[in-house]
């Protein structure tokens, strides 16, 4: 695959093997974002986790302080007081029935699903849909529950959800390339953090066995996974 112009240039500006300080390498994703929209600056963490084990299972939710610099699409499945609780914190769309029917027939115009514990009768029939979308109401993510505006809010704010894939990265925005280098710096310090407590029992040696930041456009810029585990513990 032919790389842009500007991509190849990104890559003389930096060392694609040198392992950098985080605000070090944030910085050069900073300054390599020249696109003509606001890119989204993501981190990707190869952990020293074995997914295919349930006991090495790396997944949770994670509030950033300063957001990811978008406004997610919330849909609420609820019914009685807890429809208009959801309409009142924000959510963008609140259904039941009528939901998982437009679901089912290929509407999808939503970022993240939230669902009170009574409708999983009906959610639970959209799982091989939602599911391979990672859009499926779950427990363990937080949005499987009855504190309704709490949720919504949080997910507005910049919460966020992690969780380990099959070739045990994980993938998460941490904000916008138009956000000032302290930011992306906290944001990526409460995410590091968080891994870092959700650190499974099972797991041997090196947990973050590599780290790297990019933008949209960008090439990755390594982070050194010792130095960010240090400041983070």
């Amino acid at each position: 695959m032919k790389k842009s112009k500007a991509y190849r240039e990104s890559l003389t500006k930096f060392d694609r093997n040198h392992l950098y300080d985080p605000s070090e390498a944030l910085e050069l994703v900073k300054q390599m974002a020249t696109a003509k929209f606001d890119e989204t600056v993501e981190v990707h963490v190869k952990l020293g986790v074995d997914p295919r084990h349930a006991d090495q299972q790396v997944r949770g939710t994670v509030s950033l302080p300063h957001g990811t610099g978008k406004t997610r699409r919330v849909l609420v499945f609820a019914k009685g007081e807890k429809i208009k609780e959801a309409e009142n914190a924000g959510a963008d769309y609140v259904g039941g029935e009528e939901l998982a029917e437009k679901i089912q027939g290929g509407w999808f115009d939503f970022e993240v699903a939230v669902a009170t514990p009574d409708m999983m009768g009906v959610v639970g029939k959209l799982g091989k849909i939602l599911g391979p979308r990672g859009l499926m109401p779950n427990p363990k993510a937080g949005t499987v529950t009855f504190d309704i505006e709490r949720t919504i809010n949080e997910l507005k704010a910049g919460r966020i959800e992690y969780r380990v894939d099959k070739t045990s990265i994980i993938h998460v925005p941490i904000g916008r390339a138009s956000f000032e280098n302290d930011q992306l710096m906290e944001n990526l310090s409460t995410f590091a953090e968080a891994l870092i407590k959700a650190k499974p029992a099972a797991a041997k040696g090196q947990y973050m066995r590599s780290v790297t930041v990019c933008s949209t456009m960008s090439p990755g810029v390594k982070i050194n996974p010792i130095v960010l585990m240090a400041a983070n513990r």
